[in-house]
């Protein structure tokens, strides 16, 4: 079979997964459908959390920005991890002890204003609206690429998979949709990462492997590579950031803040059994994410000599 073959079963495969978990765990009663019944456990929560924010700027952008900016990209790796763990410390468990379904009806609650409701329903709908029309611009760019559709063809296809798990299970559907979804998407990350460590420097660990000899027999470290061939093109060295401490203090806290609330992720604290739950799979959600943003830095390093 071709390769195009190929793609077209794998996504349809997924697809068939993904629809299949909405079917089987379809919403029965309002609470399923708005905080999965408030009964998942703290591993599959994580891990719907890591998928989460394993978005398309994370999935597709990561790598790309800090290939093309070098040492500058890694401000964007350090405040989108930092505005998670802002989230996990200082909010989200608070949210979830409230007692609240939205932030919006925390917001409400806690200053006794209808105003400062319906200020928060305006910031979340803001957010949501500009977050989603930058992850269906990635999922029409995925899709034109590896379906061979146009871009608005692939932003359709997207919608309409995601409205029909979304609509038939609720949050108890897209809990466990996107478990599988962590699965698919670290696999697909980490696999060709893997080999090509080995390939560029023999070691299977990307992460060591950025920083390895290359497998050339040259004796020379990758990195090393990448700052000379910077510095031969009229660039500063790869591993030298050009931004001052108030620029990267500036983009990191704006990333932070702006990451922090985001609502889809905010309302997955809300899934859980306990205030407990939320922090334990708070804490395995980073756990996860980790695994990907420590590698983006190094698929990055091996894109560039290639």
């Amino acid at each position: 079979m071709s390769v195009q073959v190929w793609t077209y079963l794998l996504v349809g495969i997924t697809f068939a997964l993904y629809i299949g978990i909405a079917i089987w765990s379809r919403a029965g009663s309002t609470k399923d459908f708005y905080v999965a019944g408030g009964g998942v456990s703290p591993l599959a929560n994580g891990m719907a959390t890591a998928a989460d924010w394993m978005s398309a700027a994370s999935f597709i952008s990561m790598a790309g920005i800090i290939a093309f900016a070098g040492y500058d990209g890694s401000v964007y790796l350090m405040g989108w991890t930092g505005g998670y763990v802002l989230l996990a410390l200082l909010l989200a468990p608070y949210l979830r002890k409230f007692g609240k379904f939205t932030v919006p009806d925390f917001i409400g609650d806690r200053y006794y204003s209808k105003t400062a409701r319906i200020v928060a329903v305006i910031c979340a709908l803001i957010v949501s609206f500009t977050y989603v029309a930058g992850q269906m611009r990635g999922v029409g760019v995925v899709f034109s690429r590896f379906l061979e559709v146009d871009i608005n063809t692939g932003v359709i296809i997207g919608m309409v998979i995601v409205l029909f798990y979304a609509v038939l299970g609720g949050m108890k559907g897209i809990t466990y949709t996107q478990v599988a979804q962590y699965c698919v998407l670290i696999f697909a990350f980490m696999v060709p990462a893997i080999f090509i460590s080995i390939q560029m420097t023999g070691n299977p660990i990307p992460q060591l492997g950025m920083g390895s000899k290359l497998a050339d027999g040259s004796g020379i470290y990758l990195l090393d590579k990448l700052d000379g061939l910077s510095t031969e093109l009229g660039f500063n060295a790869y591993t030298n950031g050009s931004k001052s401490m108030a620029d990267v203090f500036a983009i990191t806290l704006a990333l932070m803040v702006g990451t922090a609330g985001l609502p889809h992720v905010i309302v997955r604290f809300f899934t859980v059994k306990r205030v407990k739950d939320a922090r334990k799979s708070a804490g395995l959600a980073l756990l996860l994410i980790a695994i990907l943003y420590t590698t983006a830095p190094a698929v990055s390093v091996f894109a560039e000599p290639t």
